[in-house]
């Protein structure tokens, strides 16, 4: 078994090392003088050590194993995120996470988004690569994504929900969906998004109200922030502000290593999970971030290296999976700090603190992974 290991993708392996050292640097940073939080470098380092030894496990084990026995992860999922509603701790307004022994946390809608791609992994290797069908394979695939989406919406956890939508549209992408059809949903998404918008501004008040009786208002709270930011207070404004004017004065070259002025006058809310983007900018600048993001494009430049070399379809569907999941956290964690999109609660892979995100994030690399150490042989998936 450990002999796969000398397959294993080298720059992939130096990349997490990378981020890991990036991780410790900007959490330290972030919390160092935090009046109520204080993450040492060692609670850190022992997270990333679990996750390296979760990414290696997953590296090993065989993914087609976890294709075989879909429908019985799927339905812990779903189990897990009916009882986190019921029974779940409720944190920053939503209950989504269930509290462990020594003060830890688990969130299992970070681990049903490695469920769904696994699962769609298996709706969509039974075509064998052939166009996709509305019946048969579309519907089926939507409705096995719709159920945890609704049931995390409810949480209320919008961010993670959306990330449950792009993983459906990157695999149905790959998985072979004809032209027209994108076609279709193209015009579809911009109808509905169109009336949507224009309804939501003709009912913003009525709207609100009713969403504030469900504890829902502050998602409309975000919307205007992003869609109407010269209407909103300050306090509604108070993350988004800071945070472009913190990254702004990072300028070139930023204003050094633990010396970020905002970040250590505590008025970036969560820099050292949501926001932590903000800390590279103001203490590195421009180059700092331009690097990190340089090394986020070669981690999914290999990653798709390694699609295009699976020997199975599955496998390709699982990476592109895996991918669709790390770009738009990326891009959205990114883009809500610089004000381009609205702010959700999604972190920073691989960077921002949090044990869950990152065992997460390990574990599907460590699926990746197997996909290029798993290819010596073709079994029946079904």
């Amino acid at each position: 078994m450990f002999a796969k290991l000398k397959n294993i993708d080298i720059p992939i392996v130096v990349i997490l090392f990378a981020f890991m050292v990036i991780s410790t640097m900007m959490v330290y940073s972030s919390s160092v003088d935090h009046p109520t939080i204080n993450i040492s470098i060692s609670k850190i380092l022992i997270l990333y050590a679990v996750g390296l030894v979760a990414f290696l496990a997953c590296s090993l084990f065989d993914y087609r194993v976890l294709i075989r026995i879909a429908p019985y992860l799927y339905g812990i999922g779903i189990v897990s995120l009916i009882a986190v509603y019921f029974f779940g701790k409720k944190i920053h307004g939503a209950r989504g996470w269930f509290e462990l022994p020594g003060g830890l946390t688990f969130q299992p809608a970070e681990l049903v988004k490695l469920i769904l791609i696994i699962c769609i992994t298996a709706l969509l290797a039974r075509r064998g690569g052939d166009l996709l069908q509305v019946k048969n394979d579309i519907i089926p695939v939507g409705l096995a994504v719709f159920l945890p989406f609704a049931l995390v919406l409810i949480q209320p956890d919008l961010g993670n929900a959306i990330i449950f939508v792009i993983i459906l549209i990157g695999m149905l992408w790959i998985g072979n969906i004809k032209y027209s059809q994108v076609l279709i949903s193209i015009l579809l998404v911009v109808g509905v998004g169109f009336l949507t918008l224009t309804l939501y501004k003709h009912f913003h008040d009525s709207l609100f109200e009713m969403l504030k009786g469900y504890g829902f208002s502050h998602w409309m709270d975000r919307i205007d922030t992003f869609l109407y930011p010269q209407d909103v207070s300050d306090d509604d404004n108070y993350q988004v502000r800071n945070a472009v004017r913190a990254i702004g004065s990072g300028g070139l070259e930023g204003e050094g290593f633990l010396k970020g002025t905002s970040v250590h006058s505590n008025f970036i809310p969560f820099a050292y999970s949501d926001s932590i983007f903000v800390v590279v900018g103001e203490e590195f600048g421009f180059r700092g971030s331009a690097v990190l993001l340089l090394i986020y494009f070669l981690l999914i430049y290999r990653m798709i290296l390694i699609s295009i070399q699976s020997s199975q379809l599955a496998g390709a569907y699982i990476v592109v999976g895996v991918v669709s999941m790390f770009v738009f956290q990326i891009f959205e964690n990114v883009g809500m700090m610089i004000g381009i999109m609205p702010l959700t609660g999604i972190t920073l892979p691989f960077v921002s603190y949090g044990g869950t995100s990152l065992l997460i994030n390990m574990l599907s690399l460590g699926l990746v992974m197997s996909v290029k150490l798993h290819q010596e042989r073709a079994p029946e998936l079904f």
